[in-house]
């Protein structure tokens, strides 16, 4: 139906849009804000990201399969969270965790995809085993969780 490369696209559009949104969701919540297009547009393009990154020809799993396939299962605690049970009770923290849980993985892959792509980036890092790339996750995962902690602190009181 699309070539490759507009297929590409597609996901890679999908995949930017999600975690801008999802950094305008993060910083609503530690402000104590809902944010409810906000939520809608990161929750449906996290889940396109993921769906749209197991249509890529491939001949065998990938750890990019395996970080989709947790991404959809936290987004769907985080959408079940956010609209079912309308961030009532635990369900709050639920959705706060969740969301900065989906987002964290799409800025994984970001780094991941970085450190591919980006030949300055791919000097320091051509295997992904070498140190700066690891420093370069290892301060993604501290920054998300900062943000998760205060995301939960600031939710206190939002409801759906």
């Amino acid at each position: 139906m699309f070539s490759l490369s507009t297929y590409t696209l597609i996901h890679v559009v999908f995949s930017l849009v999600g975690i801008a949104s999802g950094l305008v969701v993060v910083l609503g919540l530690i402000a104590g804000r809902r944010l409810n297009l906000s939520n809608a547009l990161f929750l449906g393009t996290t889940v396109a990201t993921s769906v749209t990154g197991y249509g890529f020809p491939v001949d065998h799993l990938l750890p990019s399969h395996i970080v989709g396939a947790i991404s959809l299962i936290v987004l769907a605690v985080a959408i079940y969270a956010r609209y079912a049970r309308r961030l009532v009770g635990r369900w709050r923290v639920a959705f706060v965790v969740s969301a900065v849980a989906a987002l964290y993985f799409n800025c994984f892959v970001l780094v991941v995809q970085a450190f591919l792509k980006v030949p300055g980036l791919n000097a320091l890092a051509p295997t992904q085993s070498e140190p700066p790339f690891a420093v370069a996750q290892l301060t993604v995962l501290v920054l998300f969780i900062v943000l998760g902690t205060l995301a939960v602190r600031g939710s206190k009181g939002l409801t759906a």
